[in-house]
């Protein structure tokens, strides 16, 4: 990773408000020095009719030198290059009551929750951000650093590559807590507004065979969710300071086939629009695309084209009329229990001798935990949402989400505009819906084993998530129904 350049903006970033005011007051007088901070700008910025503050900022974080990359079993040597940077992207929001929330986008694979908890730790001490106010995404490229080197179940590295990984995640923490220092440092005076369009590349990739099985490849009779939602976020001057945009669809256009560092589609649909307005921050929103593919795919020209595809949407937004976005600023985290299906140590012990590396090595880890009288019965689970006044909602859920939950999610909340991502302050595995769990195939079964979990959830999975989304959204003032 290189070394931390924080770019964005108009001016070079100062120290963050709260940050200084944290280290002077201590945490209760920073958050009233802070809250006095905000009513004065806003006081100021009253004819102007801004209600809320923003910053944005960015840090490089593309890796120095080859490294072994995510997302694809198949390779066997580390990256060759470079073809996008990656980065870090955050947007700092604060509104006339003091009440913040800060987005961070991030060009990796996923974060674990391990990472995802220490850079909120972190966030806490530094700048009083509560966990609830602070959403991680990732856009889930192919085409980046492994993030969590200790999955072995999926990679079999030496010392050394491991290593250099690790040392890459601790940088990538600090990397992080930077991208958001600059953002909180640079509020000033903004408006927000709010408007979707529509991209068609994505397709679902559940492809059914004549036995019954299903395969990764194209369905073009299966679910998807085309809309790309767009938040805008303008200073005094009118240019535009920062949007935040999403799609539902795996950033899986190079194939396992590619040794080069990229963000792929959403990396390359960013860089455009920031291109487009330079000083502005382009934050990608990785929406609920777990059983989704971009199509076509498996050529650098395929990124070029779903990049412009996806940004030229994003500017057509951007210059419609768009719904302007109003205070409070309202967030909410809750973390629940996924249940994983009954297993015994007996089919790991199985399993163990199986030749298929991979299917041997999550049978040892398995055992392990049984040898510790702790096998894995089920995983914490992270969902939030962010609200903006009576409006839109932002709602985040971690793993690889499947476009069930998006689409389920809109007819639940009907009349009320709502976000929904998936790859959100962890990613653990795939996240089924009850129907694709049933049908069964990569994103349910076999992805469990690279993932270095037990097997399938249990059947009610998604009955869980969909209690505590509820709950979530009911603390942000959203109810089912309502209009």
């Amino acid at each position: 990773m290189r070394r931390p350049a924080v770019t964005a903006g108009r001016r070079e970033a100062g120290r963050p408000a709260l940050g200084g005011a944290a280290r002077l007051f201590g945490g209760a007088l920073a958050a009233r020095a802070a809250a006095l901070l905000a009513g004065f700008w806003l006081a100021a910025a009253a004819g102007w009719g801004a209600e809320f503050r923003a910053g944005a900022a960015r840090v490089d974080v593309t890796p120095e030198g080859p490294i072994w990359m995510s997302g694809y079993a198949v390779r066997d040597h580390p990256s060759e290059g470079v073809d996008q940077p990656l980065y870090v992207r955050a947007l700092a929001l604060e509104d006339a009551g003091g009440r913040r929330f800060v987005f961070v986008s991030l060009d990796l694979i996923g974060i674990p929750r391990s990472l995802a908890d220490e850079v909120a730790a972190r966030a806490a001490k530094e700048y009083g951000l509560e966990r609830a106010q602070l959403l991680l995404n990732a856009s889930h490229t192919h085409a980046g650093p492994v993030v969590w080197p200790n999955l072995s179940a999926m990679y079999f590295l030496s010392g050394a590559e491991k290593r250099k990984l690790m040392d890459y995640r601790r940088r990538l923490a600090d990397s992080i807590l930077t991208a958001v220092g600059a953002a909180l440092g640079r509020l000033a005076p903004a408006r927000l507004a709010f408007g979707e369009g529509e991209a068609g590349f994505a397709v679902n990739r559940r492809e059914f065979q004549p036995d019954g099985t299903v395969k990764i490849g194209v369905n073009p009779e299966g679910p998807v969710d085309h809309s790309v939602p767009v938040i805008r976020v303008t200073g005094e001057d009118g240019r535009l300071r920062a949007v935040v945009f999403g799609y539902a669809c795996h950033n899986t256009t190079l194939t396992g086939h590619n040794y080069r560092i990229s963000g792929d589609y959403a990396g390359f649909a960013a860089a455009l629009l920031e291109k487009a307005e330079p000083g502005s921050v382009a934050l990608f929103l990785a929406l609920c695309g777990g059983d989704q593919n971009p199509n076509p795919r498996g050529e650098p020209r395929h990124v070029a084209q779903h990049g412009k595809t996806l940004a030229g949407e994003v500017n057509r937004v951007l210059a419609g009329r768009l719904s302007r976005l109003h205070p409070p600023l309202r967030a909410a985290f809750q973390l629940v229990d996924l249940r994983f299906r009954h297993h015994t140590r007996e089919q790991f012990e199985k399993e163990a001798r199986s030749e298929n590396r991979f299917l041997a090595a999550r049978a040892r880890r398995m055992l392990e935990a049984y040898d510790a009288r702790r096998p894995v019965r089920s995983i914490p689970y992270p969902v939030q949402a962010v609200r903006f006044g009576d409006g839109p909602a932002v709602l985040a859920l971690g793993g690889e989400v499947v476009v069930d939950y998006a689409l389920r999610a809109k007819r639940e909340y009907a009349g009320h505009p709502l976000i929904v991502a998936g790859y959100s302050n962890d990613v653990m595995g795939y996240i089924p819906s009850l129907r694709v769990l049933k049908e069964g195939g990569y994103e349910p079964v076999q992805s469990t084993i690279y993932y270095g979990l037990p097997g399938p959830f249990a059947d009610d999975v998604e009955e869980t998530i969909f209690e505590t989304i509820h709950r979530v959204l009911r603390r942000v003032g959203l109810q089912r129904g309502s209009r």
